[in-house]
């Protein structure tokens, strides 16, 4: 439907078509990232930071990922990251399974098909729900390859907010769920396109890479 990133994000900006908009959020959430990257990240639905900047996954559990994906050599300026749901649900709930499946099938659909990915990561239930179907529990699926309606592999593991719940050896086992899962989509980026690198020299800071939108969106917080 469109022809560019570009086209996508106007489009979105104006979105009115779910009830999640009239929440109090400051207006649909766009991606980060390069659009060039063989990887997605596909998270839930943005928090109060990410309802702020304009992106996903920058605040808390955006950090955590952070941390996470520089243990297997990936840094979020060099992949894109999107939500299934793009506007920040009241109170920071999850989202709902309806929900994630009526703002994805608007847009996640179509950044598929505009980003062309190699590999996707699913972080957590909705997510997987959507790109696996119904049945999908994180508990029982993450860390096995699934083929998508868009024939590219995905892989879910543990959303990083749920990470942030846990204490003790629960955390720890977690932790290294997360690890193994993120290793097997750099492993599986390797195989489907070489020699593209999923890593930069230092870590990226996100908040200052989109400091300017978080500028605008406090100007027209609506």
């Amino acid at each position: 439907m469109y022809n560019n990133m570009s086209d996508l994000e106007t489009a979105l900006a104006l979105c009115q078509q779910c009830a999640l908009r009239r929440e109090g959020n400051r207006g649909p959430t766009s991606y980060n990232g390069v659009t060039a990257s063989p990887l997605m990240i596909v998270g839930e639905g943005p928090g109060g930071v990410e309802d702020e900047y304009g992106v996903p996954l920058v605040g808390p559990s955006g950090q955590l990922l952070d941390k996470a994906l520089w243990s297997v050599g990936i840094t979020r300026d060099l992949i894109y990251t999107t939500n299934i749901v793009k506007c920040r649900p009241k109170g920071n709930r999850t989202p709902t399974v309806d929900e994630g499946r009526f703002c994805a099938g608007h847009w996640l659909d179509e950044e598929i098909a505009l980003v062309r990915p190699k590999v996707i990561v699913a972080l957590g239930s909705v997510a997987l729900k959507y790109l696996y179907g119904d049945n999908g529990r994180i508990t029982k699926d993450r860390g096995r390859w699934f083929d998508t309606k868009y024939e590219v592999p995905a892989i879910a593991t543990y959303h990083p907010a749920y990470l942030l719940r846990l204490t003790g050896q629960d955390l720890v086992k977690a932790k290294w769920e997360v690890y193994y899962d993120l290793k097997a989509a750099v492993e599986k980026c390797a195989e489907l396109m070489p020699g593209y690198v999923l890593k930069a020299p230092n870590p990226a800071n996100l908040l200052e890479m989109y400091s300017e939108r978080k500028r605008q969106r406090s100007i027209n917080p609506n």
